[in-house]
């Protein structure tokens, strides 16, 4: 293969990884908008049981669900590298409960990252803001005159 093939094949992949990021960063900032405007005051600790589910909301925020309506906020200190591309993820925790400088988010790759601040996630709010996000401005098309 020539280098000129190579280096137009590293230049195509290269824009198109461009093109692929702006969609995403777009959608996760909606996505860190909805988490903040539906997040309360900041909290010292949470009771911790399971991990029902979790959204990564960039390298240093994500949202973990410990039920279906039960969610929260947490910000690590520093930037967590994996934490938006990761696939799984653990919570230190002691005696059941999560604590601000003192626990951790486990990306399994990479140093624990140590949870910052934790703030209480209003899920109902939470879905009337992306139900708010998700609307559409939807307007009727002018109608072209008819030729007779």
């Amino acid at each position: 293969m020539s280098a000129k093939r190579l280096l137009m094949g590293a230049v195509l992949v290269a824009s198109l990884a461009a093109c692929s990021s702006v969609p995403y960063a777009q959608r996760m900032s909606n996505r860190q908008a909805a988490y903040a405007a539906a997040a309360g005051e900041p909290v010292r600790n949470f009771r911790f049981f399971e991990l029902y589910s979790w959204e990564p909301l960039g390298n240093s925020q994500l949202a973990v669900y410990t039920r279906p309506n039960e969610a929260w906020l947490l910000t690590v200190s520093g930037p967590c590298p994996d934490l938006d591309f990761t696939n799984v993820i653990g919570l230190t925790s002691n005696l059941h409960e999560v604590s601000i400088n003192f626990d951790k988010v486990l990306t399994g790759r990479t140093f624990p990252c140590t949870i910052a601040q934790i703030r209480p996630v209003d899920v109902a709010k939470l879905k009337a803001v992306e139900h708010e996000q998700r609307k559409i401005e939807a307007a009727a098309r002018p109608q072209e005159p008819t030729k007779n």
